[in-house]
Protein backbone atom coordinates (compact mmCIF):
# COMPACT_ATOMS: atom_id res chain seq x y z
CA UNK A 1 0.00 0.00 0.00
CA UNK A 2 1.35 3.43 -0.90
CA UNK A 3 1.57 5.93 1.89
CA UNK A 4 0.61 9.57 1.33
CA UNK A 5 2.49 12.22 3.25
CA UNK A 6 0.82 15.55 3.97
CA UNK A 7 2.44 18.66 2.59
CA UNK A 8 4.84 20.34 4.97
CA UNK A 9 3.61 23.20 7.07
CA UNK A 10 4.50 26.52 5.59
CA UNK A 11 4.66 25.16 2.05
CA UNK A 12 2.80 26.68 -0.82
CA UNK A 13 0.77 23.84 -2.29
CA UNK A 14 2.09 22.79 -5.67
CA UNK A 15 -1.33 21.57 -6.66
CA UNK A 16 -1.91 18.75 -9.11
CA UNK A 17 -0.91 20.67 -12.21
CA UNK A 18 2.17 20.13 -14.29
CA UNK A 19 3.90 22.95 -12.43
CA UNK A 20 5.43 20.48 -9.98
CA UNK A 21 7.05 18.60 -12.88
CA UNK A 22 8.35 21.91 -14.18
CA UNK A 23 9.69 22.56 -10.70
CA UNK A 24 11.38 19.15 -10.74
CA UNK A 25 13.01 20.08 -14.06
CA UNK A 26 14.45 23.21 -12.42
CA UNK A 27 15.79 21.19 -9.46
CA UNK A 28 17.26 18.50 -11.69
CA UNK A 29 18.91 21.02 -14.02
CA UNK A 30 20.49 22.90 -11.12
CA UNK A 31 21.78 19.63 -9.66
CA UNK A 32 23.24 18.72 -13.06
CA UNK A 33 25.27 21.95 -13.10
CA UNK A 34 26.57 21.43 -9.55
CA UNK A 35 27.56 17.82 -10.17
CA UNK A 36 29.20 18.68 -13.49
CA UNK A 37 31.24 21.34 -11.72
CA UNK A 38 32.77 18.62 -9.54
CA UNK A 39 34.31 16.85 -12.54
CA UNK A 40 34.75 19.54 -15.21
CA UNK A 41 37.74 21.07 -13.40
CA UNK A 42 39.73 17.85 -13.80
CA UNK A 43 39.85 18.57 -17.53
CA UNK A 44 40.53 22.30 -17.18
CA UNK A 45 43.24 22.01 -14.50
CA UNK A 46 46.28 21.52 -16.79
CA UNK A 47 45.52 24.66 -18.85
CA UNK A 48 44.63 26.64 -15.73
CA UNK A 49 47.86 25.57 -14.02
CA UNK A 50 49.99 26.54 -16.99
CA UNK A 51 48.30 29.93 -17.42
CA UNK A 52 48.46 30.95 -13.75
CA UNK A 53 51.71 29.10 -12.94
CA UNK A 54 50.08 27.33 -10.01
CA UNK A 55 52.39 25.24 -7.86
CA UNK A 56 51.62 21.78 -6.47
CA UNK A 57 50.11 23.10 -3.23
CA UNK A 58 47.96 25.65 -5.08
CA UNK A 59 46.72 22.94 -7.44
CA UNK A 60 45.77 20.80 -4.47
CA UNK A 61 43.73 23.60 -2.94
CA UNK A 62 42.09 24.50 -6.24
CA UNK A 63 40.82 20.92 -6.48
CA UNK A 64 40.01 20.32 -2.80
CA UNK A 65 38.53 23.59 -1.54
CA UNK A 66 35.21 23.13 -3.36
CA UNK A 67 34.39 19.79 -1.70
CA UNK A 68 35.76 20.93 1.67
CA UNK A 69 33.54 24.01 1.80
CA UNK A 70 30.51 22.17 0.40
CA UNK A 71 30.80 19.28 2.86
CA UNK A 72 31.40 21.59 5.80
CA UNK A 73 28.37 23.82 5.16
CA UNK A 74 25.77 21.17 4.27
CA UNK A 75 24.42 20.70 7.80
CA UNK A 76 24.14 24.32 8.98
CA UNK A 77 22.76 25.59 5.67
CA UNK A 78 20.18 22.79 5.48
CA UNK A 79 19.07 23.64 9.02
CA UNK A 80 18.95 27.36 8.17
CA UNK A 81 16.88 26.59 5.06
CA UNK A 82 14.30 24.78 7.22
CA UNK A 83 13.80 28.04 9.12
CA UNK A 84 14.50 30.69 6.48
CA UNK A 85 12.81 28.98 3.53
CA UNK A 86 14.12 26.22 1.26
CA UNK A 87 13.23 27.96 -1.99
CA UNK A 88 14.84 31.17 -0.76
CA UNK A 89 18.00 29.24 0.13
CA UNK A 90 18.01 27.50 -3.26
CA UNK A 91 17.59 30.74 -5.23
CA UNK A 92 20.32 32.40 -3.16
CA UNK A 93 22.56 29.43 -3.99
CA UNK A 94 21.81 29.89 -7.70
CA UNK A 95 22.83 33.55 -7.49
CA UNK A 96 26.05 32.82 -5.58
CA UNK A 97 26.98 30.04 -7.99
CA UNK A 98 26.47 32.33 -10.99
CA UNK A 99 28.40 35.25 -9.46
CA UNK A 100 31.28 33.02 -8.38
CA UNK A 101 31.50 31.52 -11.87
CA UNK A 102 31.48 35.01 -13.41
CA UNK A 103 34.28 36.04 -11.04
CA UNK A 104 36.59 33.57 -12.81
CA UNK A 105 36.91 36.20 -15.56
CA UNK A 106 38.93 38.45 -13.26
CA UNK A 107 40.98 35.66 -11.66
CA UNK A 108 44.66 36.53 -12.13
CA UNK A 109 46.34 34.21 -9.62
CA UNK A 110 45.92 30.73 -8.10
CA UNK A 111 44.62 32.41 -4.94
CA UNK A 112 41.84 34.06 -6.96
CA UNK A 113 40.77 30.68 -8.38
CA UNK A 114 40.84 29.12 -4.91
CA UNK A 115 38.52 31.91 -3.69
CA UNK A 116 36.19 31.32 -6.67
CA UNK A 117 36.09 27.59 -5.97
CA UNK A 118 35.36 28.22 -2.28
CA UNK A 119 32.45 30.51 -3.18
CA UNK A 120 31.16 27.85 -5.59
CA UNK A 121 31.24 25.42 -2.65
CA UNK A 122 29.04 27.81 -0.64
CA UNK A 123 26.54 27.96 -3.50
CA UNK A 124 26.62 24.20 -3.94
CA UNK A 125 25.95 23.64 -0.24
CA UNK A 126 22.87 25.87 -0.53
CA UNK A 127 21.59 24.14 -3.66
CA UNK A 128 22.08 20.41 -3.09
CA UNK A 129 20.06 19.67 0.09
CA UNK A 130 17.40 22.22 -0.89
CA UNK A 131 16.66 20.25 -4.07
CA UNK A 132 15.80 17.14 -2.04
CA UNK A 133 13.74 19.06 0.53
CA UNK A 134 11.75 20.79 -2.21
CA UNK A 135 11.07 17.50 -4.00
CA UNK A 136 9.49 16.36 -0.73
CA UNK A 137 7.30 19.48 -0.76
CA UNK A 138 6.42 19.22 -4.46
CA UNK A 139 5.48 15.52 -4.34
CA UNK A 140 3.52 14.58 -1.20
CA UNK A 141 2.42 11.31 -2.85
CA UNK A 142 5.04 8.65 -2.06
CA UNK A 143 4.94 6.90 -5.45
CA UNK A 144 5.27 10.14 -7.43
CA UNK A 145 8.02 11.25 -5.06
CA UNK A 146 9.94 8.01 -5.61
CA UNK A 147 9.78 8.49 -9.39
CA UNK A 148 10.87 12.13 -9.03
CA UNK A 149 13.81 11.10 -6.84
CA UNK A 150 14.70 8.45 -9.41
CA UNK A 151 14.96 11.20 -12.02
CA UNK A 152 17.00 13.24 -9.53
CA UNK A 153 19.44 10.33 -9.08
CA UNK A 154 19.64 9.86 -12.85
CA UNK A 155 20.57 13.52 -13.19
CA UNK A 156 23.38 13.10 -10.65
CA UNK A 157 24.74 10.06 -12.52
CA UNK A 158 24.60 11.86 -15.86
CA UNK A 159 26.24 15.01 -14.47
CA UNK A 160 29.28 13.12 -13.23
CA UNK A 161 29.82 11.46 -16.61
CA UNK A 162 29.00 14.50 -18.77
CA UNK A 163 31.27 16.93 -16.90
CA UNK A 164 34.50 15.78 -18.58
CA UNK A 165 32.83 15.88 -22.02
CA UNK A 166 31.60 19.43 -21.52
CA UNK A 167 34.99 20.46 -20.15
CA UNK A 168 36.86 18.87 -23.03
CA UNK A 169 34.58 20.44 -25.63
CA UNK A 170 34.88 23.90 -24.08
CA UNK A 171 38.66 23.70 -23.74
CA UNK A 172 39.02 22.67 -27.37
CA UNK A 173 37.45 26.00 -28.41
CA UNK A 174 38.06 28.40 -25.50
CA UNK A 175 40.34 29.02 -22.52
CA UNK A 176 39.98 27.43 -19.08
CA UNK A 177 37.66 30.31 -18.08
CA UNK A 178 34.90 28.64 -20.11
CA UNK A 179 34.74 25.78 -17.62
CA UNK A 180 33.44 28.33 -15.10
CA UNK A 181 31.47 30.66 -17.36
CA UNK A 182 29.24 27.89 -18.71
CA UNK A 183 27.52 27.92 -15.29
CA UNK A 184 26.38 31.53 -15.55
CA UNK A 185 23.55 31.36 -18.15
CA UNK A 186 22.36 28.03 -16.74
CA UNK A 187 22.09 29.41 -13.22
CA UNK A 188 20.40 32.62 -14.36
CA UNK A 189 17.82 30.52 -16.22
CA UNK A 190 17.33 28.30 -13.15
CA UNK A 191 16.89 31.39 -10.97
CA UNK A 192 14.10 32.78 -13.16
CA UNK A 193 12.38 29.40 -13.54
CA UNK A 194 12.68 28.74 -9.80
CA UNK A 195 10.90 31.99 -8.96
CA UNK A 196 8.05 31.04 -11.30
CA UNK A 197 7.66 27.32 -10.59
CA UNK A 198 8.92 26.40 -7.12
CA UNK A 199 6.83 26.69 -3.93
CA UNK A 200 8.27 28.02 -0.70
CA UNK A 201 8.73 25.39 2.00
CA UNK A 202 9.73 25.58 5.66
CA UNK A 203 9.84 23.14 8.54
CA UNK A 204 7.09 23.50 11.12
CA UNK A 205 9.66 22.50 13.77
CA UNK A 206 13.04 23.79 12.55
CA UNK A 207 16.15 22.65 14.36
CA UNK A 208 18.31 24.93 16.45
CA UNK A 209 21.09 26.70 14.58
CA UNK A 210 23.43 27.40 17.49
CA UNK A 211 26.94 28.82 17.15
CA UNK A 212 28.70 25.92 18.90
CA UNK A 213 26.85 23.35 16.80
CA UNK A 214 27.85 25.18 13.62
CA UNK A 215 31.51 25.29 14.69
CA UNK A 216 31.51 21.59 15.59
CA UNK A 217 29.81 20.45 12.37
CA UNK A 218 31.69 22.72 9.97
CA UNK A 219 35.07 22.19 11.61
CA UNK A 220 34.52 18.45 11.95
CA UNK A 221 33.44 17.88 8.36
CA UNK A 222 36.21 20.01 6.86
CA UNK A 223 38.91 18.42 9.00
CA UNK A 224 37.64 14.88 8.42
CA UNK A 225 37.30 15.29 4.65
CA UNK A 226 40.71 16.99 4.44
CA UNK A 227 42.31 14.19 6.48
CA UNK A 228 40.79 11.41 4.38
CA UNK A 229 41.80 13.14 1.14
CA UNK A 230 45.43 13.48 2.21
CA UNK A 231 45.53 10.03 3.77
CA UNK A 232 44.42 8.64 0.42
CA UNK A 233 47.28 10.46 -1.31
CA UNK A 234 49.81 8.69 0.91
CA UNK A 235 50.42 11.74 3.11
CA UNK A 236 50.51 9.75 6.35
CA UNK A 237 52.25 12.45 8.37
CA UNK A 238 51.50 13.75 11.89
CA UNK A 239 49.57 16.76 10.56
CA UNK A 240 47.24 14.59 8.46
CA UNK A 241 46.69 12.12 11.32
CA UNK A 242 45.98 14.90 13.83
CA UNK A 243 43.64 16.66 11.40
CA UNK A 244 41.65 13.47 10.82
CA UNK A 245 41.45 12.71 14.56
CA UNK A 246 40.41 16.29 15.31
CA UNK A 247 37.68 16.07 12.68
CA UNK A 248 36.32 12.82 14.11
CA UNK A 249 36.42 14.28 17.64
CA UNK A 250 34.54 17.42 16.57
CA UNK A 251 31.90 15.36 14.74
CA UNK A 252 31.48 13.11 17.77
CA UNK A 253 30.95 16.19 19.90
CA UNK A 254 28.40 17.51 17.39
CA UNK A 255 26.45 14.23 17.40
CA UNK A 256 26.38 14.11 21.20
CA UNK A 257 25.19 17.73 21.30
CA UNK A 258 22.39 16.94 18.85
CA UNK A 259 21.29 13.94 20.90
CA UNK A 260 20.89 16.17 23.96
CA UNK A 261 18.62 18.65 22.14
CA UNK A 262 14.88 18.32 21.52
CA UNK A 263 15.06 20.05 18.11
CA UNK A 264 18.69 19.62 17.02
CA UNK A 265 20.36 21.17 14.01
CA UNK A 266 20.75 17.68 12.55
CA UNK A 267 18.22 14.96 13.46
CA UNK A 268 20.81 12.24 14.15
CA UNK A 269 18.13 10.08 15.78
CA UNK A 270 16.94 9.29 12.26
CA UNK A 271 19.73 6.70 12.19
CA UNK A 272 17.75 4.62 14.68
CA UNK A 273 15.39 3.74 11.81
CA UNK A 274 16.75 0.73 9.83
CA UNK A 275 15.08 2.03 6.65
CA UNK A 276 16.93 5.34 6.94
CA UNK A 277 20.23 3.59 7.75
CA UNK A 278 19.88 1.26 4.78
CA UNK A 279 19.13 4.15 2.42
CA UNK A 280 22.18 6.09 3.63
CA UNK A 281 24.42 3.02 3.34
CA UNK A 282 23.20 2.45 -0.22
CA UNK A 283 23.85 6.07 -1.19
CA UNK A 284 27.31 5.99 0.42
CA UNK A 285 28.54 2.83 -1.29
CA UNK A 286 27.01 3.80 -4.66
CA UNK A 287 28.81 7.15 -4.58
CA UNK A 288 32.07 5.48 -3.52
CA UNK A 289 31.98 3.01 -6.41
CA UNK A 290 30.94 5.53 -9.06
CA UNK A 291 33.50 8.21 -8.15
CA UNK A 292 36.32 5.66 -7.96
CA UNK A 293 35.35 4.29 -11.35
CA UNK A 294 35.17 7.76 -12.94
CA UNK A 295 38.48 8.81 -11.40
CA UNK A 296 40.57 5.71 -12.17
CA UNK A 297 38.71 4.97 -15.41
CA UNK A 298 39.31 8.41 -16.89
CA UNK A 299 43.03 8.09 -16.09
CA UNK A 300 43.14 4.64 -17.71
CA UNK A 301 41.44 5.90 -20.85
CA UNK A 302 43.86 8.81 -21.24
CA UNK A 303 47.13 7.27 -20.09
CA UNK A 304 46.81 3.63 -21.13
CA UNK A 305 44.52 3.95 -24.15
CA UNK A 306 46.11 7.27 -25.15
CA UNK A 307 42.82 9.07 -25.75
CA UNK A 308 42.26 12.80 -25.43
CA UNK A 309 40.31 14.18 -22.45
CA UNK A 310 37.29 14.75 -24.72
CA UNK A 311 37.40 11.21 -26.11
CA UNK A 312 37.85 9.82 -22.61
CA UNK A 313 34.78 11.74 -21.51
CA UNK A 314 32.75 10.34 -24.40
CA UNK A 315 33.99 6.84 -23.52
CA UNK A 316 32.44 7.21 -20.05
CA UNK A 317 28.97 7.83 -21.50
CA UNK A 318 27.73 4.21 -21.03
CA UNK A 319 27.55 4.94 -17.29
CA UNK A 320 25.33 7.94 -17.99
CA UNK A 321 23.16 5.84 -20.32
CA UNK A 322 22.64 3.20 -17.63
CA UNK A 323 21.94 5.94 -15.10
CA UNK A 324 19.21 7.36 -17.32
CA UNK A 325 17.38 4.01 -17.36
CA UNK A 326 17.87 2.40 -13.95
CA UNK A 327 16.82 5.03 -11.36
CA UNK A 328 13.57 6.19 -13.06
CA UNK A 329 12.55 2.56 -13.67
CA UNK A 330 13.22 1.38 -10.11
CA UNK A 331 10.07 2.80 -8.38
CA UNK A 332 7.74 1.09 -10.88
CA UNK A 333 9.45 -2.26 -10.33
CA UNK A 334 9.49 -1.68 -6.55
CA UNK A 335 5.74 -1.05 -6.56
CA UNK A 336 5.29 -4.64 -7.81
CA UNK A 337 8.13 -6.51 -6.13
CA UNK A 338 8.78 -4.41 -3.04
CA UNK A 339 11.53 -1.91 -2.31
CA UNK A 340 13.96 -4.29 -0.59
CA UNK A 341 14.62 -6.67 -3.53
CA UNK A 342 14.93 -3.77 -5.98
CA UNK A 343 17.48 -1.86 -3.84
CA UNK A 344 19.52 -5.02 -3.29
CA UNK A 345 19.27 -6.01 -6.97
CA UNK A 346 20.55 -2.56 -7.94
CA UNK A 347 23.55 -2.98 -5.65
CA UNK A 348 24.23 -6.45 -7.06
CA UNK A 349 24.13 -5.10 -10.64
CA UNK A 350 26.48 -2.28 -9.64
CA UNK A 351 28.84 -4.84 -8.06
CA UNK A 352 28.63 -6.98 -11.22
CA UNK A 353 29.76 -3.99 -13.27
CA UNK A 354 32.72 -3.40 -10.99
CA UNK A 355 33.61 -7.11 -10.98
CA UNK A 356 33.55 -7.15 -14.77
CA UNK A 357 36.63 -4.91 -14.74
CA UNK A 358 38.53 -7.52 -12.74
CA UNK A 359 37.43 -10.39 -14.99
CA UNK A 360 38.27 -8.75 -18.33
CA UNK A 361 41.26 -10.14 -20.25
CA UNK A 362 44.54 -8.23 -20.42
CA UNK A 363 45.15 -5.98 -22.24
CA UNK A 364 41.73 -4.72 -21.23
CA UNK A 365 39.40 -4.11 -24.22
CA UNK A 366 37.33 -0.93 -24.16
CA UNK A 367 34.20 -2.87 -25.21
CA UNK A 368 34.35 -4.79 -21.92
CA UNK A 369 34.91 -1.57 -19.97
CA UNK A 370 31.86 -0.05 -21.68
CA UNK A 371 29.75 -3.01 -20.51
CA UNK A 372 31.06 -2.52 -16.98
CA UNK A 373 30.19 1.19 -17.08
CA UNK A 374 26.70 0.43 -18.39
CA UNK A 375 26.07 -2.06 -15.57
CA UNK A 376 27.31 0.38 -12.93
CA UNK A 377 25.07 3.11 -14.33
CA UNK A 378 22.07 0.79 -14.39
CA UNK A 379 22.89 -0.28 -10.83
CA UNK A 380 22.35 3.27 -9.65
CA UNK A 381 18.68 2.27 -9.61
CA UNK A 382 19.52 1.42 -6.00
CA UNK A 383 20.64 5.02 -5.48
CA UNK A 384 17.37 6.47 -6.74
CA UNK A 385 15.28 4.19 -4.56
CA UNK A 386 17.56 4.84 -1.59
CA UNK A 387 16.76 8.55 -1.92
CA UNK A 388 13.06 7.75 -1.72
CA UNK A 389 13.63 5.63 1.40
CA UNK A 390 15.76 8.30 3.09
CA UNK A 391 13.31 11.12 2.44
CA UNK A 392 10.25 8.96 3.14
CA UNK A 393 11.56 7.53 6.41
CA UNK A 394 12.12 11.01 7.86
CA UNK A 395 9.18 12.96 9.33
CA UNK A 396 8.10 15.89 7.20
CA UNK A 397 9.55 18.50 9.55
CA UNK A 398 12.95 16.75 9.41
CA UNK A 399 13.21 16.71 5.60
CA UNK A 400 16.09 19.17 5.76
CA UNK A 401 18.10 16.90 8.05
CA UNK A 402 17.39 13.89 5.83
CA UNK A 403 18.50 15.84 2.76
CA UNK A 404 21.70 17.00 4.49
CA UNK A 405 22.57 13.44 5.55
CA UNK A 406 21.97 12.11 2.05
CA UNK A 407 24.13 14.80 0.48
CA UNK A 408 26.85 14.16 3.06
CA UNK A 409 26.77 10.47 2.14
CA UNK A 410 27.43 11.43 -1.50
CA UNK A 411 30.27 13.77 -0.56
CA UNK A 412 31.90 11.33 1.86
CA UNK A 413 31.38 8.47 -0.58
CA UNK A 414 33.08 10.44 -3.34
CA UNK A 415 36.02 11.29 -1.09
CA UNK A 416 36.37 7.67 0.05
CA UNK A 417 36.12 6.39 -3.51
CA UNK A 418 38.99 8.57 -4.73
CA UNK A 419 41.08 8.39 -1.55
CA UNK A 420 40.74 4.72 -0.57
CA UNK A 421 40.16 2.97 -3.89
CA UNK A 422 42.44 5.47 -5.64
CA UNK A 423 45.17 4.61 -3.13
CA UNK A 424 44.59 0.93 -3.81
CA UNK A 425 45.09 1.60 -7.52
CA UNK A 426 48.35 3.38 -6.75
CA UNK A 427 49.61 0.52 -4.57
CA UNK A 428 48.78 -2.14 -7.18
CA UNK A 429 50.38 -0.02 -9.90
CA UNK A 430 53.63 0.41 -7.98
CA UNK A 431 53.73 -3.28 -7.09
CA UNK A 432 53.51 -4.16 -10.78
CA UNK A 433 56.52 -2.09 -11.80
CA UNK A 434 59.91 -3.78 -12.28
CA UNK A 435 62.79 -3.11 -9.90
CA UNK A 436 64.66 0.09 -10.65
CA UNK A 437 61.71 1.70 -12.40
CA UNK A 438 62.71 5.13 -11.17
CA UNK A 439 61.07 7.71 -8.95
CA UNK A 440 59.11 9.38 -11.76
CA UNK A 441 57.54 6.08 -12.86
CA UNK A 442 56.73 5.16 -9.27
CA UNK A 443 54.98 8.49 -8.80
CA UNK A 444 52.58 8.10 -11.74
CA UNK A 445 52.06 6.50 -15.13
CA UNK A 446 52.85 9.86 -16.72
CA UNK A 447 56.38 9.64 -15.35
CA UNK A 448 56.87 6.26 -17.02
CA UNK A 449 55.80 7.37 -20.51
CA UNK A 450 58.67 7.43 -22.97
CA UNK A 451 60.93 5.34 -20.71
CA UNK A 452 61.94 1.65 -20.97
CA UNK A 453 59.40 0.75 -18.27
CA UNK A 454 56.44 2.22 -20.18
CA UNK A 455 54.95 -1.17 -21.29
CA UNK A 456 55.21 -2.54 -17.75
CA UNK A 457 53.69 0.65 -16.31
CA UNK A 458 50.71 0.56 -18.68
CA UNK A 459 50.09 -3.12 -17.86
CA UNK A 460 50.43 -2.38 -14.13
CA UNK A 461 47.89 0.45 -14.29
CA UNK A 462 45.47 -1.81 -16.16
CA UNK A 463 45.82 -4.34 -13.34
CA UNK A 464 45.25 -1.50 -10.86
CA UNK A 465 42.04 -0.57 -12.67
CA UNK A 466 40.86 -4.17 -12.38
CA UNK A 467 41.80 -4.27 -8.68
CA UNK A 468 39.63 -1.20 -8.06
CA UNK A 469 36.78 -3.09 -9.71
CA UNK A 470 37.31 -6.13 -7.48
CA UNK A 471 37.50 -4.06 -4.28
CA UNK A 472 34.48 -1.97 -5.27
CA UNK A 473 32.47 -5.11 -6.02
CA UNK A 474 33.38 -6.68 -2.67
CA UNK A 475 32.43 -3.56 -0.70
CA UNK A 476 29.16 -3.16 -2.60
CA UNK A 477 28.18 -6.80 -2.06
CA UNK A 478 28.84 -6.49 1.68
CA UNK A 479 26.54 -3.46 1.82
CA UNK A 480 23.95 -5.35 -0.27
CA UNK A 481 23.87 -8.11 2.37
CA UNK A 482 23.55 -5.56 5.18
CA UNK A 483 20.72 -3.77 3.36
CA UNK A 484 18.91 -7.07 2.75
CA UNK A 485 19.12 -7.83 6.46
CA UNK A 486 18.34 -4.28 7.59
CA UNK A 487 15.37 -3.38 5.42
CA UNK A 488 12.00 -4.77 6.52
CA UNK A 489 10.55 -7.19 4.01
CA UNK A 490 7.40 -5.12 3.53
CA UNK A 491 9.04 -1.70 3.16
CA UNK A 492 7.56 0.38 0.33
CA UNK A 493 8.75 3.40 -1.62
CA UNK A 494 7.40 5.72 1.09
CA UNK A 495 9.93 4.32 3.55
CA UNK A 496 7.05 2.86 5.57
CA UNK A 497 6.24 -0.76 6.30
Amino acid sequence: MTATVPAPAGATSPGRSGRRWGGLAVLAASLLVVVMDMTVLNVALPDLTADLQAGAIAQLWIVDVYSLVLAGLLVPLAALADRWGRRRMLLTGFAIFALASLAALVARSPGDVIAVRALLGVGGAMIMPATLSLIRALFPDARERAFALGLWAATAAVGGAVGPIVGGALLSAFSWHAAFLVNVPLMVLALVAGVLLLPESRSERPGRVDALGVLLSVGGMIAAVYGVKHLGKGDLDPVTALTLLAGLALLTGFVRRCLRQDEPMLAVRLFADPVFRSGVGTALVSSTAMMALLFVGSQWLQLVQGWSPLMAGVALLPMALGGLVGPPLAPTVAARLGARPVVVAGLVVLAAGMLTLWLLPRPMPYAGVAVALLLVGFGTAALGLASALIMGAAPVHQAGSAAAVEEMSYEIGGVLGIAVLGSLAGAVYRHGLPDGAGAAALESVTGALGTPVEPAALAAYTDAFGAVGLAGAAITLVVAVLVWRGLPEDVDVSGGH
